[in-house]
């Protein structure tokens, strides 16, 4: 009932040597994931009209062009990029929007999505932060749009804060955005007051942190914070911007989270998808620039998932 979804085509975005999002990101994973089955499927690209639920069009056509152009970072912003960026970025969203698919169709209960590149800091118009387009928020709506679910938790344990879904969801009334992350930290947002406005006032729920903090801090925020707003909300999907760079060790975070605690947490939103979803939660790999941990981390949360 746990669809463990990896295209390989995401080993062809390369950001160039040296770079920490990396193609040995997704070997790292594969490797935690080595004693579980991958998930058959037959990969897809997302649509410009998909992309278009969450990005203007005229990004996504300035994207493919300064891709198709040789550009070796988009002029938006920190995303290096080589000549199969595009083409890789369309497959990682694609790869969620089928597991969205598989998990509103009754296939699968729940599903991991090792993907790349990483996607929560991209805005409506604005690639940044290694991310071209936002995964997670593309596979939110398309959740709404095609299969008619009305309210969708996300939460976003990467020790950067996901700006771009924040940005995309924080005027609407039927996203919940919660994050803990380190503060302050890449990209400067996330800051306790920010709280959605209108529609979405009350809906984005921060939990900045400060550097060194692990389990007690990030547990609390999920006990005391999370739990209580899902229960008012009820979700019908969670999705997981899944970042293993708030583990301890990792060269681009100062959080000292733990595999064991990667796993607590998972357990957290598998109750609550099986509360008030029926299960669906779909998870989808953001950070994680430690190889060694990336891949016990990205163990330690399939576990949990397959139980």
């Amino acid at each position: 009932m746990t669809a463990l979804l990896a295209d390989p085509i995401s080993k062809r975005h390369e950001p160039g040597a040296g770079h920490p999002e990396s193609p040995s990101r997704y070997d790292a994973v594969l490797r935690g994931l080595a004693e579980y089955q991958l998930t058959p499927f037959s990969p897809r690209a997302a649509t410009e009209d998909e992309l278009g639920l969450c990005h203007t069009r005229p990004y996504i056509r300035m994207a493919r062009r300064e891709v198709e152009e040789g550009f070796s970072q988009l002029s938006t912003g920190d995303t290096s990029v080589c000549h199969n960026s595009y083409e890789v970025a369309l497959r990682a969203a694609g790869t969620v929007l089928h597991a969205v698919d598989l998990l509103c169709t009754g296939q699968a209960a729940n599903a991991f999505c090792v993907v790349r590149p990483p996607g929560h800091h991209a805005t409506t118009d604005r690639g940044m932060g290694f991310c071209l387009f936002n995964n997670v928020a593309v596979g939110a709506r398309y959740a709404q749009k095609k299969h008619g679910l009305e309210r969708v938790l996300i939460v976003d344990w990467d020790v950067h804060h996901g700006n771009g879904t924040q940005d995309i969801f924080y005027e609407d009334g039927s996203v919940l955005f919660f994050s803990t992350h380190q503060y302050p930290w890449y990209p400067g947002t996330g800051a306790a007051d920010e709280m959605g406005e209108g529609k979405g006032e009350g809906l984005t729920i921060n939990c900045p942190l400060p550097s060194g903090s692990g389990r007690s801090e990030v547990w609390s925020a999920f006990q005391e914070k999370l739990i209580p707003a899902a229960e008012a909300f009820r979700p019908d999907l969670i999705m997981v911007s899944c970042g293993f760079d708030s583990r301890v060790g990792d060269p681009l975070g100062q959080f000292l989270l733990e595999d064991g605690d990667f796993a607590d947490l998972t357990r957290v939103l598998r109750d609550i998808a099986a509360k008030h979803a029926g299960g669906r939660l779909v998870s989808v790999l953001e950070g994680g620039y430690n190889p060694f941990g990336l891949m016990r981390a990205a163990k330690a949360h399939a576990s949990v998932l397959k139980e």
